[in-house]
């Protein structure tokens, strides 16, 4: 979906980012869960920020369960809960084009 409304390809929505300080006051996030990195990548792009994906080997869990993959119940409020998230952001970055212009 990023790609084809706004032209930007990400392959991956991994949990690190890295962003000054400066610019993620000016994004104006709000999502404090499973969406949060969608809602930083959506409002990056819209603040035209430079954007660089660094590929992270990953590795099999050492220790504990995880809280979503493995338990349908719990993947599918997660997915809800990123759809959402993805529809809130789209809105209110069109509505504060449409303000700004």
């Amino acid at each position: 979906m990023m790609r084809a409304l706004h032209g930007v390809r990400f392959t991956d929505m991994s949990p690190y980012r890295a962003i000054r300080r400066k610019d993620l006051a000016r994004l104006g996030m709000r999502e404090t869960t499973y969406g949060w990195n969608l809602e930083m990548q959506m409002r990056a792009v819209a603040a035209k920020l430079r954007t660089l994906e660094i590929p992270v080997d990953a590795r099999r869990r050492v220790g504990g369960v995880s809280k979503v993959s493995g338990n349908l119940v719990a993947g599918v409020a997660a997915a809800g809960v990123i759809a959402t998230t993805f529809l809130r952001v789209e809105f209110e970055l069109r509505r504060e084009a449409r303000l700004s212009s």
